[in-house]
């Protein structure tokens, strides 16, 4: 129970707002932050596809080593890397289990193994993308690369906006707290407590709904106001914009090197070739 409990104080609304933020806003001084943007975005494109058609383990399993690398290049945050693990567990667990309940054995685990390795290595391209770069950067590689302008910049908005949204959450949380009454013991498991605070969460998302669609709106207002909308329309403004993207010798580096130990794990796929 110790052990619960000093997982559950580690796990507290400010932590992961705290975690949010420095993702957020502090990936400017990594290696792949220095990078540009359009070719991180074309690099994530290939990893976020080509692991779906490939059955060769050998070849998943340099993929997913690569990834592991350039996930410690970004920096990422351990609260990030343990989501994905919870997420990636209960993914393949449930379907494990489904698949016992339906008659099968220990050896239906080895395709589950071949769709673990290619969901980590497509999750640990997108952290590595959309956490070791700024969010304003990633936007103007979008936009660059010919996407709408509402969508680029509401890829960057949502993903500075979550700090802020943990923040009114959790000022809703506690105004229930101070007007509520805890249960007076735990109950067993803390199964009392835990219902309480479930509670707290479904009654307190109405609240956080009005309060990000007062802040969005005023938000479009401000962009209104100093000329959002025609500023993205006129070519001059979108030329000026993106006028900072140039690619250099470490994004050539970066991408050959790539290139190179793909083609490596593929010729090692194509001699040894072992599916499952």
């Amino acid at each position: 129970m110790q052990l619960v409990r000093n997982w559950f104080n580690k796990i507290s609304i400010e932590r992961i707002q705290l975690e949010l933020m420095n993702t957020a806003y502090g990936s400017g001084h990594v290696f792949l932050s220095a990078l540009d943007p359009r070719c991180m975005i074309l690099w994530y494109l290939f990893f976020a596809i080509a692991p779906w058609f490939l059955s060769n383990m050998i070849v998943l399993a340099g993929l997913f080593l690569l990834m592991i690398a350039t996930t410690v290049l970004s920096r990422v945050s351990p609260f990030i890397i343990f989501v994905l693990c919870l997420g990636l567990v209960g993914q393949v667990g449930w379907l494990f289990i489904l698949s016992l309940f339906f008659g099968g054995d220990i050896a239906s685990a080895l395709p589950l193994l071949k769709l673990t390795l290619k969901l980590s290595i497509v999750s640990l391209a997108s952290i590595t993308v959309f956490s070791g770069m700024d969010p304003e950067r990633i936007s103007d590689g979008l936009l660059a690369l010919g996407m709408p302008a509402a969508f680029s910049f509401s890829l960057s908005y949502g993903y500075r906006i979550l700090p802020v949204l943990f923040e009114e959450f959790r000022s809703v949380l506690l105004s229930y707290r101070l007007r509520g009454r805890a249960p007076a013991s735990p109950g067993f498991l803390y199964a009392r407590l835990g219902a309480y605070y479930l509670k707290m969460l479904v009654v307190a998302f109405f609240p956080l709904m009005l309060a990000t669609a007062k802040r969005s709106r005023t938000t479009v207002e401000a962009l209104e106001t100093r000329g959002f909308s025609f500023g993205m329309k006129n070519p001059k403004s979108r030329q000026l914009k993106l006028s900072h993207l140039k690619v250099t010798r470490r994004d050539i580096a970066f991408l050959s090197g790539t290139a190179a130990y793909a083609a490596l794990l593929f010729w090692i796929g194509a001699a040894y070739p072992l599916a499952i």
